[in-house]
């Protein structure tokens, strides 16, 4: 098939609302064949239902994580004070905000998710490409959280048990227990995701003032046993203000960018559901930064505390939450944990990629079918491997995670925003052919802004633990800013090779 050219020609099968909404006009027949499914298909107007609570509080949910936690206490560890670790992941989610909403604009405006949205840039086959690359880094972190989740299960029932629990027989390295701990909380999760989207946003609701009621007492039962707030605050910087602190901040900030940059490709999956624009843009700006930067101040005071107290600093809350005296503080403190990881894993780690799945084959894979998929490879990325060294594989992880799916959200901006000015052709993003079908379903371009952003991103990249060495060592001074290379080079490569395929025609 040859590069198909966009037409000037205002599609008709289509209607746009008085508030901008986007639905096929009545009559209409929804679009079927290969690239179309119901799970795939643009949500209808009035099922465009969650307001700006509803997407605030899903941020809450999911801003409030053992991994989240772990990444803010993390940068205490390394030598940072309270000022400089709320500071730098302020900053960082203040940043990440802007690709969220410029990108989760065509959520409710189209009802469509992630992988149909990649389409107009990457092609309506091409799309699979983001959509898989987006779909397994969302196994990996889903099989990590649900280790997480199911350690918390395995000391929640050992307080409740004795020892016959925690001292079990070790199978793999694990006790047994743990293992059967690890499988509940699978279960657990592919019970909620089964449901469908409105479970997910119930649970979301409740979940979401509960994690943060949870961390408020941490913060209070902490305090009690380093005798006030005072020596909290108290613990200094290892690094001062100076060049150490600026060379560790560049690669910090680019890590906290990198936790996010996941969400920042898929959260049209969510803002899909949105009332107006007003709700998904309000409700995301009052949930990330604002909630993100709270608790990570709570996660760093807590983290204070156990130096002070303990001579240490214990970043991981469950570790902290077994060193209690109290049955039901750590009881309480493990069911917050518990419903943390689970608030977290199911709506940033089942959701999306179970659309990008069905994205690959819309006619077999359905959303339950590709969540399903998400919670078998999860297990078989073997979870409990890549946690036995959480600093190294989080920070390593995520810059790489970061550099690569800048690259993507670099893409979809410029196209999206720069060629189209928002403005999409429904029925094109599902059938061969029309004008999102480029050349054989790819638009080789993205491919190439693809591929040059991420090599520039993360070639210079240290892989350890993963790995020994940098694959380009000489792009090794890009790698501590690999999120923002990642997203200007793809940027600015895509425009300038459709600037050449467009010139003397209207990109719709």
């Amino acid at each position: 098939m040859t590069d198909t050219a966009p037409t000037a020609t205002p599609p008709t099968s289509q209607l746009t609302l008085a508030d901008g909404r986007v639905e096929f006009a009545p009559g209409t027949p929804a679009p079927s064949g290969p690239y179309a499914n119901e799970d795939l298909l643009p949500v209808p107007v009035e099922k465009r239902t969650w307001t700006t609570y509803n997407f605030s509080a899903l941020w809450v949910g999911m801003a409030h994580n053992t991994a989240s936690w772990t990444l803010a206490s993390g940068l205490i560890a390394v030598g940072m004070d309270w000022k400089q670790a709320v500071f730098t992941i302020a900053l960082a989610n203040v940043i990440v905000l802007i690709p969220m909403l410029l990108t989760g604009h065509a959520g409710p405006k189209y009802g469509i998710p992630f992988p149909v949205f990649a389409r107009a840039s990457f092609g309506v086959r091409g799309a699979n490409l983001p959509a898989v690359v987006r779909a397994l880094v969302a196994c990996g972190w889903f099989g990590i959280q649900t280790w997480i989740g199911g350690e918390a299960i395995y000391f929640l029932a050992g307080k409740l048990i004795g020892t016959g629990w925690t001292d079990a027989a070790k199978v793999g390295g694990h006790a047994w227990t743990m293992w059967l701990s690890f499988a509940i909380f699978w279960a657990l999760q592919v019970v909620i995701i089964h449901r469908g989207m409105e479970t997910i946003r119930r649970f979301e609701n409740w979940a979401a003032p509960f994690v943060l009621v949870g961390a408020f007492v941490m913060l209070w039962w902490m305090s009690g046993k380093a005798g006030g707030f005072g020596p909290l605050f108290d613990q200094p910087s290892k690094l001062g203000w100076g060049a150490d602190f600026w060379k560790l901040f560049a690669p910090a900030l680019m890590g906290m960018i990198g936790f996010w940059s996941t969400l920042s490709l898929n959260i049209p999956d969510f803002t899909r559901y949105g009332k107006s624009q007003k709700a998904q843009t309000r409700g995301q700006a009052l949930g990330l930064p604002t909630t993100m930067t709270l608790f990570a101040f709570l996660s760093v005071m807590v983290t204070s505390g156990s130096q002070a107290v303990y001579g240490e600093a214990i970043w991981d809350p469950v570790q902290l939450a077994a060193k209690t005296d109290s049955t039901a503080g750590l009881l309480f403190a493990l069911v917050t944990v518990l419903v943390a990881t689970l608030s977290v894993n199911v709506a940033a780690n089942l959701v999306s990629p179970a659309f990008d799945f069905s994205n690959i084959a819309p006619r077999r894979i359905n959303f339950r079918a590709g969540a399903l998929a998400t919670c078998v490879l999860g297990v078989l990325i073997l979870p409990w491997k890549l946690y036995s060294d959480p600093q190294g594989y989080i920070f390593t992880w995520l810059g790489l995670v970061g550099g690569l799916l800048g690259t993507v959200a670099g893409i979809l901006i410029a196209d999206y925003w720069i060629l189209r000015r928002s403005r999409l052709d429904l029925a094109d993003l599902y059938r061969a052919g029309g004008r999102y079908w480029y050349t054989g379903g790819w638009n080789w371009r993205a491919v190439v802004a693809f591929a040059a952003g991420g090599v520039l991103a993360v070639g210079g990249a240290s892989f350890e633990p993963l790995a020994d060495g940098r694959p380009i060592p000489a792009l090794a001074g890009l790698a501590d800013y690999g999120w923002a290379v990642g997203l200007g080079t793809s940027l600015v490569l895509y425009l300038l090779l459709m600037a050449q395929r467009n010139r003397g025609r209207t990109a719709v």
